[in-house]
C-alpha cells in the first residue's frame, strides 16, 4: 500500500452531525441519520489520534464499598414533582425541563425554588430571559420568596459560573440554557455549539459541588427539545411540561430518569395565584352533564402508576362531500381511523358517509391501546344516537380482526372506577381474570367488538 493510500485511510470523515454524531465525507444539508436540517458541520481532515494512558488519581472501588447515601433523594416539598422524579432531587443531578412557551415552566420552577429555600437550603436562580425585577414580581404574585433564594439576571456563561462558585447553592435553576453564551465559543446564543458548551459547563459544576441543577429548555415547533440531541444524553433527567393554553391543567412527564421511573406523570393546576399540585385530578377529565348523552364513553387510563378516569366524546354528522372529514383532539388520528375501519367492517356500522369528530374532555391526551374499546363504543353510540349505560367504564385493545385483547392493570382500573362511584365495567376476557372486584361492582367480560356492541347496543 502506498504512503498516499495509508494517509487517506487513516483520516476521519470531514463532516459530522452536531445532533447525533453521524459522519459523512461531504457536506449535506440534512443529516442522513436523524434527518435534522442544518446540523452537519465541517470537522476538518485531521488524522485519527489515540490517547495515551496516564497515572490514576482516584483508584477504582469495589461497588460494595461505594457510599450511595450521598445520592439520596431530597424532597422538593412539591409532591407531584417528587412523584415524577422518583422521590425528590438527587445531589449532583442535572434535570432538563422542556415545554412550549407560556406553559408555566418558570412558574413551576420558581415555586420549587422557594419551597426548597424555605427548607433551609440555598438556591440560586439564574434568569437569562427576564430581569431580576420581573422575576421578583412573579415571585410576589405566587408567594414564592425566601431569604435563602438568590436571584440574578445573567446571560454570560462565565459570569453565571462565577455566581455558582460564590453562592455554592444546593439547588441551581437556569432559565433557560439556550440564553447562556460563552465568549470563548463561536456561534450565536441558542445555537448548537453554544448550548453544548453551556450544558457541559453547568453539568461539570453540578458534579463538582454536588449541586442539583434544573435547566429550562426551549422546544421547537414540532415539540422536540431545541439544541443538540447530545443535550438530552448528557443530563440525568428529561422532563416534558405539557398543557393546553385554554386549560388550567398541566402535566409533567419524565421522558428519561436515571434515578427513578420514566412512566410517571404529575398533574398541576395553573392559576393566577401560582401552580398547585393535583393529587386526584380525575374529575377534570369528565363532563358535567347530568343526563345521559349519546356518543360518550368513559374509561380508566394509567399514566405511569396513576389511574385516571377519562371521557371520550364522538360526534357523527352526514356529509355530502366525497371525502368525509376526520377530526380528533387528544387522540391519535391514525388510531381513530383504524377503529373506524374495524367498526365498519367487523361491527356492521356504515360510517363512510359521515364526518367524524372524536375528542377527550379536559384537554387530556390518550395514547395507550387500552382506550380502543372506549373510542369504538363512543362512535357506535353516536351512530345509533343511543346513550351507553350510566356509571359504566369500558377498556380493552381492539385488533384488526375485531377481537378485544387484554390490557395491563385491569384490577387497578376497576378499583379506581369503583372509588369514583362507577358500578359496571366492560373488560376483555383474561386467562387470569380481573382479580377481586369491589362489593356492588359488576364486570362484564367480552372477547370481540361485535359481542360488545350486541351487549350494549343491541340491534332493534
Amino acid at each position: 500500500m502506498s504512503t498516499k493510500t495509508r494517509a487517506r485511510t487513516s483520516r476521519a470523515p470531514g463532516y459530522r452531525c452536531a445532533e447525533c454524531g453521524w459522519t459523512t465525507v461531504k457536506w449535506v444539508g440534512r443529516c442522513g441519520e436523524c434527518q435534522a436540517w442544518g446540523t452537519v458541520e465541517e470537522t476538518g481532515q485531521t488524522a485519527a489520534r489515540t490517547t495515551a494512558a496516564t497515572a490514576v488519581v482516584s483508584p477504582a472501588q469495589r461497588i460494595s464499598d461505594v457510599d450511595s447515601s450521598t445520592a439520596a433523594y431530597r424532597p422538593t416539598r412539591v409532591e407531584e414533582m417528587d412523584r415524577v422524579l422518583g422521590g425528590g432531587l438527587v445531589p449532583g443531578a442535572v434535570i432538563l425541563v422542556a415545554g412550549e412557551p407560556g406553559v408555566g415552566k418558570s412558574t413551576l420552577l420558581l415555586d420549587v425554588a422557594a419551597r426548597v429555600a424555605n427548607g433551609a437550603r440555598d438556591v440560586l436562580y439564574i434568569t437569562g430571559e427576564e430581569s431580576a425585577a420581573q422575576v421578583k414580581l412573579r415571585a410576589d404574585r405566587i408567594d414564592a420568596t425566601s431569604d435563602s433564594l438568590y436571584l440574578t439576571a445573567e446571560s454570560d456563561l462565565a459570569s453565571a459560573l462565577g455566581h455558582i462558585e460564590q453562592v455554592k447553592p444546593s439547588l441551581l435553576i437556569v432559565d433557560s440554557v439556550q440564553t447562556l453564551s460563552s465568549a470563548d465559543v463561536d456561534g450565536a446564543p441558542g445555537g448548537v455549539t453554544q448550548v453544548r458548551e453551556a450544558a457541559a459547563s453547568l453539568i461539570a459544576a453540578a458534579k463538582k459541588y454536588d449541586m442539583t441543577t434544573l435547566l429550562v429548555g426551549h422546544v421547537t415547533k414540532d415539540g422536540s427539545i431545541a439544541g443538540p440531541r447530545l443535550l438530552e444524553h448528557l443530563v440525568d433527567v428529561v422532563c416534558q411540561f405539557e398543557g393546553d393554553r385554554h386549560s388550567r391543567l398541566r402535566l409533567l412527564r419524565a421522558a428519561k430518569n436515571r434515578y427513578g421511573p420514566t412512566d410517571e406523570v404529575g398533574c398541576f393546576d395553573l392559576t393566577e395565584g401560582g401552580i398547585v399540585g393535583l393529587a386526584d385530578p380525575s374529575g377534570l377529565f369528565l363532563s358535567r352533564t347530568a343526563e345521559s348523552v349519546s356518543g360518550t364513553c368513559i374509561t380508566v387510563t394509567i399514566e405511569g402508576r396513576r389511574p385516571l378516569v377519562a371521557e371520550v366524546q364522538a360526534l357523527l354528522a352526514a356529509t355530502s362531500n366525497s371525502q368525509p372529514r376526520r377530526a380528533t383532539s387528544g387522540l391519535d388520528s391514525s388510531r381513530v381511523a383504524m377503529l373506524l375501519a374495524v367498526l365498519q367492517q367487523r361491527g356492521g356500522y356504515g360510517l363512510a358517509a359521515d364526518d367524524c369528530y372524536v375528542a377527550t374532555v379536559g384537554g387530556m391526551k390518550l395514547s395507550e391501546p387500552a382506550i380502543d374499546l372506549t373510542v369504538a363504543l363512543a362512535l357506535a353510540s353516536a351512530k345509533r344516537d343511543i346513550p351507553l349505560p350510566q356509571k359504566m367504564i369500558a377498556l380493552g385493545e381492539v385488533g384488526l380482526a375485531g377481537e378485544v385483547r387484554p390490557v395491563p392493570g385491569i384490577n387497578q382500573r376497576i378499583q379506581e372506577a369503583a372509588r369514583l362511584g362507577f358500578r359496571t365495567a366492560v373488560v376483555p376476557k383474561s386467562p387470569n381474570g380481573c382479580g377481586p372486584v369491589p362489593e356492588g361492582f359488576s364486570v362484564r367480560e367480552v372477547s370481540s367488538l361485535a359481542e360488545t356492541l350486541q351487549l350494549l347496543l343491541p340491534a332493534g
